[in-house]
């Protein structure tokens, strides 16, 4: 997924990391991965989206288990994951296993939008609680507009109705939204609409952010929204993308939730 690739960490990221991690071992204990994490997203935010998000610290990952010895090499990992396209194998332990085809199927709809994407919005979205509802009328998975989910959404699942609060109907709408507000997003660029000196302003950060805020906030800052509404959503759904690449998974296995058996 080249078009949608995100910048890369410099040296002093990467050194601004491993600082953390040093002081976060300084007891002598093995670092755990939410320790590490947060690090890393500390990281992002001041040297690379430039807004401070302290909501931000309650929708890092708490990963299970304790850190291995080679800390720096699962460092860079876990930089090279959270700035990266969200391409790559999902980690099918990581999700609900009603859940794991209809996000492959979702992931695999367009190049620019790859399963750990798909689920990373739904941890962000609606932590797999398939029955939730959002404060305007949002349902199910995937937390669409009702507007949205009308016109994304179609019987994936084959029960003779279309249904947000249906986990597969739910998922396969966010897809092709997904890839829609990429095509538009790449539209964007290519039109020479978007500021390219940005620090978040690749084709997959266009189209998380217009998930999120709308194409129309988006054409108008050309590029991420300089707003802790925008940036920290964005952000929000990077930080989930070494969990499910199984990079640094909870020891627990899938994310819990209450997604409905295969109907």
């Amino acid at each position: 997924m080249g078009s949608a690739t995100g910048e890369k960490a410099g040296d002093g990221s990467s050194t601004a990391v491993r600082n953390a991690v040093a002081a976060g071992t300084g007891c002598g204990c093995l670092l755990s991965p939410v320790v590490l994490t947060g690090a890393v997203i500390i990281v992002i935010i001041i040297g690379g989206l430039g807004v401070l998000l302290a909501p931000l610290v309650a929708l890092i990952l708490f990963f299970g288990g304790g850190g291995g010895s080679d800390v720096p090499a699962l460092t860079d990992r876990v930089i090279a994951t959270l700035q990266g396209d969200g391409s790559g194998k999902l980690d099918t332990s990581t999700v609900p296993h009603d859940l794991v085809k209809p996000i492959q199927d979702a992931g695999e709809l367009c190049d620019a939008v790859g399963p750990i994407v798909i689920a990373s919005q739904i941890e962000k979205e609606s932590a797999f609680k398939a029955s939730l509802v959002g404060p305007r009328g949002e349902r199910g998975l995937s937390q669409l507009p009702p507007e949205i989910f009308t016109r994304y959404g179609k019987d994936d699942n084959h029960n003779g109705k279309v249904t947000a609060l249906d986990a597969e109907d739910s998922i396969m709408a966010q897809g092709r939204y997904m890839c829609d507000l990429a095509n538009r997003a790449k539209q964007m660029i290519d039109d020479g609409e978007i500021d390219r000196t940005g620090t978040a302003n690749s084709v997959l950060d266009l189209a998380l952010a217009g998930y999120h805020v709308g194409m129309d906030a988006v054409r108008t800052a050309q590029g991420v929204p300089k707003t802790n509404e925008a940036q920290g959503y964005v952000l929000a759904v990077r930080a989930q993308f070494a969990k499910f690449a199984g990079i640094a998974a909870p020891s627990g296995g899938a994310t819990p939730g209450n997604t409905p058996g295969p109907a």
